[in-house]
């Protein structure tokens, strides 16, 4: 059912805590399957320098939230703007049908927490990100 990657993800998630000086913070959930993802990025001269998440939800939702993080970590805003939630699920060499949300649950939750980053730099993120969730970061 879940590859090794989606396993290994799941039982040694990478970037797992919270960010004491993040200046950008994301969350989002899924009311019909109860994930909720909460991502912190500390970003430095554009580029995201750290990252940490909380997810509380199941095993696919952690694997993604963990996989998204890896992703994203180092890369550029413009970049990790880029990321996909076929990328996460391709990064973990598939997921299964039922679980394809989550992989979309971590790029909204990169995107969310991006968002928040725009917004404390004085800048509108719809124009540049988009609503890509029905989030309340997105909706403030």
């Amino acid at each position: 059912m879940y590859s090794e990657k989606v396993m290994e993800h799941f039982s040694n998630p990478r970037n797992v805590g919270e960010l004491e000086d993040a200046n950008a913070v994301g969350q989002v959930g899924n009311p019909k399957c109860g994930d909720i993802m909460k991502i912190y990025m500390k970003i430095e001269d554009d580029v995201i320098q750290d990252i940490k998440f909380k997810t509380f939800g199941c095993g696919a939702a952690i694997a993604t939230s963990s996989m998204a993080t890896e992703l994203v970590k180092g890369k550029t805003i413009e970049e990790a703007l880029k990321l996909t939630n076929s990328a996460v699920a391709e990064a973990l060499d598939g997921l299964p049908p039922a679980k394809l949300h989550c992989s979309v649950l971590a790029e909204e939750g990169i995107k969310s927490a991006l968002a928040d980053y725009y917004r404390r730099q004085g800048i509108d993120p719809e124009p540049i990100i988009g609503c890509p969730c029905d989030c309340d970061a997105c909706h403030k």
